[in-house]
């Protein structure tokens, strides 16, 4: 039927007229019949007399007697609002509630446990980011302390270096020149051997300046924190060092001795401090105080280098930028001759910009970050990432949870049905969906906090972390929690409540009903559920992937049967002494010193070129212990004495870098030796000497007389480890006394290298067994829900001769295609992440088809087996029965 034009419609405002006067059900009912009379009246007598007919009309309903129905009305909607929020009403709604959920057992106790689990997931992320977001933020001094750092960059632009590590001199020189800058600390990590409990162990310890405990809050139990630290010979230590060291932590006044230039030399215990808290960037068992001598303050060369990390607290009211440009001004001035002379000898003629970083920030700062004594640096896509998976589990557990409430509302349409005949209003049983919603909410609330009790520790293992359940409660985060409470609970409840209230009462009393549309929403659900399950196996399989080529890729060494063992400073006459002795052990089959840590130093090459690179010493037997090979040249050789002061070896990265043809014979002029010239014998095969995240760069290879060894590697025969490290142990204490006893095995150090991403996948595995598991509950529900409604065309079908195979086929074949659907979303979108997460490894696997395939494979089958399960029972059910009420 086409709609009347405006002009042949009766007048608007008697209309309005009308319905002020009438009651609202009167109103809409009489309006109906005046309005098909009024199109009869236009055809018989015309427009304009039937318009005042249609207002004589409406001017005879308007009397007292129809205004007094309407207020009636009013007044009995008002009562059925008060008797709606009635405490019976209200107790009665919770009561049937109860008893629904309590008679329908399974379906309750898996929208529990599916909610629980997605809340756990967000609850233990929250814990997690919180932490992160929380360190150094206990200090009373924030946000007013800044680490001071630097970038250098090239004469053309472009930045070549940053870090948060300065020298001696910022600190004092910055603080006496700029007004804004209260105090300075210095803070610098060393390893020192020391006495404890008659025992000599190798402990480590930090320097920094008396005002430390002025600028960081770090509460001493006993000292005065004003004073601890300005005597040369005090010591601050913690509880726990305390009754380790003297059996308690009431320590005032004890001597600890402290290895210093060879001997121990005792120093005075001036202060006890609790352990350090979980979020700070600043952990430390023992504090001496920094020792920088005049010379040292007087060396402008100490303006370049880059020692310790320097904290400075400004004025409150101070400008950050404003003190980096004057603290840049004070460098510009007194570095320039330093500046100058390193320019002339070394050809560094880059420009040094110092700048203030909120201390606050470096915890989560992936370019400028927690290191040199600072500690837990971190990257904040962990966070991110973490997040994201809390975010999915969350939301697939609450589409499960809508998905399962709406499958269970419409076995309960013969209830819907009887209560709307015996006068429920729609209002009425609004509420009662939306009290078993929130019933179910509050139980998995409950579940979901028990779950996080009982799973706190191994995901305290798995981060790293040392996380509490107290730590949830947050004035904010309880509000969060409040918020998800209500909007779980009217999400799953409001949408069924909703619809199935409007149906007619006849309707539902006989089944003759279905959700309106074509259930775009559940399908909806049922694509995101499987979009965001897919994204988590296909990033598992990939994590997965690459943890399995870091740790099988072959390295170009054999670090089988290898043990590191360390001794500082190792002379080479000490070194030379040590070899002998352990060689004397036929189970000992080689040993070779090298420099402990990382070395880093730059060379001219070329004539104008310098070329950076990491700077090892060894001896002859390091390269044959390891069956690293060379691969031009020769290895260093007793039978050449000149090999320690005029000969180097250098990789095959190096080579490149240099750009080298013919590398044999090649002059290198290294820096850190006083523009010492070494000549190029032999060319060393790549391997990894750093972890697999770390692009293998040039190496240079010395014996050069003058550098220290720190380190020895001893090579045993398989299965004589134990006696072999006895052996070890006897040797190296009869000629080291006074050093401690360390030792790790080379294969489990590279093991140790990839402990972060072991860790992730085993979060990410996690990740995706939940996701899928929520989401298979889900696709269970909407299964349940398909088969009630078309369980009667079931049964006509198998009336008609369909198998149980086709009715399987018939059920699950839409659910498949929905399957399908969310890989074609997923694939794309996990292709792109995982490209970029591949992208921080230099060393890689590449993106192939197959995580891919086996996701769609995952997700397909067990989508099919899921909706199976519901199918069959539905296939298999007797037509008589689902006939029977037709």
């Amino acid at each position: 039927m086409t709609k009347q034009p405006n002009n042949l419609s009766p007048p608007r405002w008697a209309d309005k007229l009308l319905n002020a006067f009438l009651p609202p059900d009167l109103a809409e009912e009489l309006q109906g019949d005046m309005h098909e009379q009024f199109e009869a009246q236009v055809e018989e007598v015309g427009l304009t007399k039937a318009r005042w007919l249609y207002i004589w009309e409406v001017l005879l309903f308007c009397r007292p007697y129809y205004l007094k129905r309407r207020l009636n009305a009013q007044i009995i909607s008002m009562n059925d609002y008060y008797f709606l929020i009635n405490p019976t009403m209200i107790s009665n709604y919770f009561k049937i509630a109860f008893r629904t959920l309590f008679n329908n057992k399974a379906y309750s106790a898996i929208n529990i446990i599916g909610l629980s689990i997605g809340l756990a997931a967000a609850m233990l992320i929250i814990l997690y980011t919180k932490d992160e977001l929380s360190y150094d933020r206990f200090h009373a001094n924030n946000p007013n302390i800044y680490r001071l750092t630097y970038q250098s960059f090239a004469p053309k632009g472009g930045m070549i270096y940053q870090t948060g590590n300065t020298g001696y001199l910022q600190g004092p020189r910055f603080a006496a020149g700029v007004p804004e800058i209260q105090s300075y600390v210095r803070y610098q990590a060393e390893r020192r051997d020391m006495k404890l409990n008659n025992e000599i162990v190798s402990q480590e310890v930090f320097t920094t300046d008396p005002d430390f405990f002025n600028v960081f809050s770090f509460p001493l139990i006993n000292g005065d924190a004003t004073t601890a630290l300005k005597q040369p010979k005090s010591v601050v230590v913690s509880e726990n060092i305390a009754e380790k060291s003297f059996g308690t932590a009431n320590a005032l006044g004890k001597v600890l001795m402290v290895k210093e230039n060879d001997k121990f030399e005792p120093y005075t215990v001036t202060g006890v401090v609790r352990k350090s808290p979980q979020n700070s960037s600043i952990k430390f068992d023992v504090l001496l105080p920094l020792k920088a001598g005049k010379e040292e303050m007087e060396n402008s060369e100490n303006w370049l280098s880059t020692s310790l990390n320097t904290f400075v607290l400004l004025n409150p009211k101070a400008d950050a930028k404003a003190v980096a440009t004057k603290v840049n001004s004070i460098f510009q001035i007194e570095a320039k001759e330093v500046r100058k002379l390193y320019a002339e000898k070394y050809e560094m003629n880059e420009q040094w910009v110092y700048s203030l970083q909120p201390f606050t920030d470096v915890h989560l700062n992936k370019d400028l970050n927690a290191d040199n004594g600072l500690v837990d640096a971190s990257n904040p896509a962990f966070s991110y990432i973490l997040s994201g998976i809390a975010l999915f589990i969350l939301l697939i557990a609450c589409i499960n949870f809508v998905n399962l409430s709406i499958a269970r509302s419409v076995k309960r349409a013969k209830e819907i049905g009887v209560r709307k005949v015996v006068g429920g209003g729609r209002s009425q049983l609004i509420f009662q969906f939306l009290g078993e919603s929130f019933m179910l909410c509050s139980a998995a609330f409950l579940l979901a906090i028990l779950l996080v009790w009982f799973t706190l520790p191994t995901f305290n293992q798995l981060a790293n972390k040392v996380l509490m359940l107290n730590y949830l409660l947050d004035t904010k985060l309880i509000l969060g929690y409040i918020g998800l409470f209500f909007l779980t609970g009217l999400l799953a409840g409001f949408y069924p409540a909703l619809v199935l209230s409007g149906y007619n009462p006849v309707q539902t009393l006989y089944q003759r009903f279905t959700f309106s549309g074509k259930n775009y929403l559940q399908k909806l659900l049922v694509v995101v559920q499987f979009s965001l399950a897919s994204f988590m196996i296909i990033a598992a399989i990939t994590i997965y992937s690459q943890l399995n080529y870091l740790t099988n890729k072959d390295l170009g060494y054999d670090d089988k049967q290898v043990i590191s063992l360390r001794k500082p400073n190792l002379t080479r006459k000490e070194a030379q002494l040590l070899k002998a002795e352990l060689l004397r052990n036929p189970d000992i089959l080689a040993v070779a010193p090298k420099n402990n840590g990382f070395w880093g130093t730059s060379a001219k090459i070329n004539i104008d070129q310098t070329l950076s690179f990491a700077y090892e010493t060894v001896d002859e037997s390091f390269l044959p212990m390891f069956k690293i090979p060379i691969v031009k040249g020769r290895n260093f050789s007793p039978d050449f004495p000149t090999d320690s002061s005029q000969s180097v070896l250098v990789n095959e990265a190096f080579v490149r870098y240099a750009n080298w043809k013919d590398p044999i014979g090649q002059t290198l002029t290294i820096s850190y030796n006083n523009n010492e010239k070494y000549k190029v014998i032999g060319v060393v095969k790549d391997y990894h000497s750093r972890p697999l995240n770390y692009e293998i760069k040039g190496q240079v290879f010395t014996m050069r007389q003058g550098n220290d060894y720190g380190k020895s590697f001893i090579k045993v025969k398989p299965n004589t480890e134990t006696a072999s490290l006895q052996y070890i142990e006897k040797t190296f204490k009869k000629l080291f006394p006074m050093n401690p006893y360390t030792y790790q095995f080379v294969e489990e150090i590279n093991k140790e290298n990839y402990a972060d991403e072991a860790k992730w996948r085993q979060i990410m595995i996690f990740g995706a067994i939940l996701t899928i598991f929520i989401s298979c509950i889900g696709l269970f529900g909407l299964a349940t829900l398909t088969a009630e409604r078309r369980t009667k065309e079931i049964g006509i079908r198998k009336v008609l001769g369909a198998s149980v195979s086709s009715v399987v086929q018939l059920l699950s074949s839409d659910f498949i295609r929905l399957v399908g659907l969310s890989l074609v979303f997923a694939f794309p979108t996990a292709y792109y992440a995982i490209e970029k997460w591949l992208q921080n490894y230099p060393y890689r696997v590449s993106i192939s088809i197959w995580p891919f395939v086996i996701t769609a494979l995952i997700a397909i089958m067990i989508a099919f087996f899921t909706v199976s399960i519901q199918s069959i029972r539905a296939a298999l059910m007797n037509p008589i029965k689902s006939l029977k009420n037709e």
